[in-house]
């Protein structure tokens, strides 16, 4: 059978383990937008909660939030994302749901972006790591100097689902580029599958047999996000799939 046949064979095996597709393996999600009311994502407490008994049914049971900062359209900062923080984990205790969660951000490089490293205001993730995105429409000019001055100030860049960016699908090359230059890469669970489309599915999956992926996150915003992670689970064993990247979740909360 071909490589590809190998991986994506949805066929179950009655000796694999019960838990052969739950995520516990991951030890947190490092990438999603749980936090209510403040981005694109979960628009209320309630929402927020329910996607997160979702994460914990698929055995997820700790999380980095990383909302968006992008200017003109997600102005968050370190005080709105902490509001929303405290506002959720209250109402996570209160209903003694055990789900500890960190908060980050999702930063946009944009034009916005280089004053907040400059003067330090940031929202960073445990351990000194800084998750940042580029537009899915046309490639970021500064990715290698944000690259730079992220590090220059001591933080660990991690570019967030590099397989969705359209315009590097014809450039396999770049990732390496990326990678020398000192970023972590960060895969979005539902890219191994055809959520976001084919090619996206095709770079994804070229990425993990390379080995270049260091996080996993869902990205999760809303119930159809979830649903989709739930029918990867059960079709793929996404630890089996992932055996040829060193995945570091676990490292954020250790």
């Amino acid at each position: 059978m071909s490589f590809w046949g190998k991986l994506f064979n949805s066929k179950k095996s009655e000796e694999k383990s019960k838990d052969a597709h739950c995520l516990s393996w991951l030890g947190c999600d490092m990438h999603n937008h749980l936090l209510p009311a403040i981005d694109d994502g979960s628009q209320s407490i309630e929402q927020s909660i329910h996607l997160i008994q979702g994460l914990k049914d698929l055995g997820i049971h700790k999380s980095v939030s990383t909302p968006h900062i992008m200017k003109g359209v997600h102005d968050n900062t370190p005080a709105t994302i902490s509001k929303a923080h405290q506002s959720l984990t209250a109402t996570l205790e209160e209903r003694g749901i055990d789900f500890p969660i960190e908060y980050s951000a999702e930063y946009m490089l944009d034009d916005g972006l280089s004053h907040l490293i400059e003067s330090d205001e940031l929202c960073l993730m445990p351990k000194k790591h800084m998750l940042i995105e580029m537009s899915y429409l046309s490639e970021s000019k500064s990715l290698f100097q944000t690259i730079k001055d992220i590090q220059d100030k001591g933080y660990q860049p991690i570019l967030a689902h590099p397989e969705r960016y359209n315009y590097y699908h014809q450039n396999f090359k770049i990732y390496k580029e990326i990678k020398n230059a000192g970023c972590m890469l960060q895969l979005n669970l539902l890219s191994i599958s055809r959520y976001y489309g084919e090619t996206v599915k095709t770079n994804a999956m070229m990425m993990i047999k390379a080995g270049m992926y260091d996080f996993v996150g869902t990205d999760i915003h809303h119930e159809k996000h979830l649903s989709g992670i739930r029918r990867i689970v059960n079709k793929y064993d996404v630890k089996d799939l992932m055996k040829y990247c060193t995945i570091k979740n676990q490292l954020l909360f250790t």
